[in-house]
């Protein structure tokens, strides 16, 4: 072959690379959530009635799915497991919210913190006992093997110790309480950022959902009560607008559990690590 020949090859070889990794590229980044402009997740905490009895029933009534974060020891998932079950049947997840939801209680502002759930006297192995023993409880309920955690008041050491290290290899991923929206090769897995909402108005979480389509980013809500049963508090009307809203824009969001999102997160970030 010419030097002119070997030029010439060389440069179309050059170019079909290049070719080659500019569609992948954009075949990557067009279904960097699943083919939307971005992703927004509900999670719901702490395994209230309002979630059996307000929450479930209007996200079914639109086919949305939601992740409910319970926890193991409350009497709301002893005494109400048919229900969990059957919410878990129509494709919501029940995430894992610890056994006894133990918060620090040396933080500013903890005085509500039981001394035999305090975190901040527990030891690293004994959050992690705790967190797989909500797992079995889970699976007993739901069947399923995999499934994210949510930080109980966000709290994420036991002194100078990330007790999520102990768990990195029993969830998908964790969510915290830190408010932002990231695009997903910034979405840190260990440490999900959500908006928890409070007295908020359909109108505000509306705004926050037309935000991350403009961003296309990650939009994770954080709710407690719906329509009452906790102090903090959204009111039905106003989480109805919200849904309403994410049902006639569901062609442009992709709305799903948080163990699906965690998985196309990790999925993305794994094959651009690569």
């Amino acid at each position: 072959m010419t030097l002119k020949a070997t030029t010439h090859f060389s440069r179309y070889v050059f170019l079909l690379i290049a070719w080659l990794t500019a569609t992948n590229s954009r075949a990557q980044d067009g279904n960097v959530w699943n083919h939307k402009s971005c992703a927004v997740v509900l999670t719901y905490d702490d395994a209230i009635n309002a979630d059996l009895n307000n929450v479930v029933p209007a996200l079914d009534s639109f086919g949305l799915k939601g992740t409910f974060y319970l926890i193991g020891s409350s009497p709301v998932v002893s005494g109400r497991i048919k229900e969990w079950r059957a919410a878990a049947a129509e494709g919501h997840e029940l995430g894992n919210h610890s056994l006894f939801h133990p918060c620090d209680g040396s933080r500013p502002g903890r005085s509500f913190v039981q001394p035999d759930i305090d975190l901040s006297k527990y030891t690293v192995g004994r959050a992690v006992r705790e967190a797989r023993i909500n797992n079995v409880l889970l699976n007993a309920i739901d069947g399923k093997t995999v499934r994210t955690f949510a930080y109980p008041c966000g709290d994420l050491k036991i002194g100078d110790t990330a007790f999520y290290d102990g768990l990195r290899n029993d969830f998908a991923g964790a969510r915290g309480v830190h408010a932002s929206m990231l695009p997903i090769g910034q979405v840190n897995l260990e440490n999900i950022d959500c908006y928890m909402m409070n007295g908020n108005t359909g109108e505000q979480m509306i705004a926050l959902v037309k935000k991350a389509m403009e961003t296309h980013t990650l939009l994770v809500f954080l709710f407690h009560g719906v329509g009452g049963d906790h102090n903090i508090n959204v009111a039905l009307g106003e989480h109805s607008k919200l849904i309403h809203f994410l049902k006639e824009h569901e062609n442009e969001i992709w709305i799903a559990p948080m163990v699906d999102v965690a998985r196309r997160v990790k999925e993305y970030q794994s094959a651009t690590m690569h």
